[in-house]
């Protein structure tokens, strides 16, 4: 199950086929995809916001290129099972303003290093976690939808992570409608940060590699979100995602501060 030598400091094979493969970290990636998808699937978002930070942990290289690409096929099956519950109006603001943002979301990446990448990643998880707890409750009109679109296309294009603005500007809507909403509006933002990001040139072939052993993972958990949602309300499911996220972010810190 290789992925490549050059994004995980494996060699290969004069045949071609990976060596030293150390299966723990595809095991954590795939337990992360899991978790992530799951969440995603039942609150309508969370998916880079707990994933962004274990894969800064275990992998850099492969941000923000490998959670996108993945949110997008988890938001996909969302907005499919949820498409009666869709707000197509906000949804359209909301990504009037996504595209210019996911325009200097991917222009971050090729200009900025892999490590502020990182920082960036934590300090955005964090705000985001920060301005819910806080309970900040913009009206979900015609401006907020924007600006909220606008900068999460910059934050999921350059870091992952741009579940946050959405999620408050949305939040307090029944749970089906926030995510089914949510959920078409980051399939249509996603599609176009991957695509952004491929001509930068940050889709590669380890990404999409990585992409390959990962689906199934966000297949079981997308699955998984269906159960859950019946057992938990959604209070409880943003609360758990929230914590996950604050806790994720507060280990990359902790990883960044000790590599420094």
């Amino acid at each position: 199950m290789p992925l490549s030598a050059r994004r995980l400091g494996r060699g290969r094979t004069a045949s071609g086929r990976c060596r030293g493969v150390n299966p723990a970290e595809l095991a954590i990636l795939a337990v992360t995809i899991f978790v992530a998808a799951g969440l995603q699937g039942s609150i309508g978002f969370g998916a880079g916001l707990v994933a962004a930070p274990v894969i800064a942990l275990v992998e850099p290289s492969l941000l923000p290129a490998l959670v996108v690409t993945l949110a997008a096929l988890v938001t996909l099956l969302v907005s499919i099972r949820e498409r009666a519950h869709l707000d197509v109006r906000g949804a359209g603001w909301a990504l009037a303003g996504r595209i210019p943002g996911s325009v200097l979301g991917a222009w971050l990446v090729v200009s900025m290093p892999a490590l502020a990448l990182s920082w960036l990643v934590a300090a955005c998880v964090l705000a985001g976690v920060g301005l819910a707890f806080l309970g900040w409750r913009p009206a979900p009109r015609r401006r907020a939808l924007v600006c909220a679109g606008a900068l999460s296309g910059i934050m999921g294009t350059a870091t992952s992570v741009g579940g946050a603005p959405m999620a408050i500007v949305w939040q307090g809507q029944p749970p089906a409608r926030l995510r089914g909403t949510m959920s078409a509006f980051f399939l249509v933002g996603s599609l176009v940060s991957v695509l952004l990001l491929a001509l930068a040139g940050a889709v590669t072939a380890d990404v999409l590699e990585a992409v390959v052993w990962l689906c199934p993972a966000v297949l079981a958990g997308f699955g998984l979100s269906r159960c859950i949602s019946r057992f938990l309300g959604a209070a409880r499911l943003r609360l758990l995602a929230l914590a996950a996220s604050a806790g994720g972010a507060v280990l990359l810190v902790l990883r960044l501060l000790l590599g420094a």
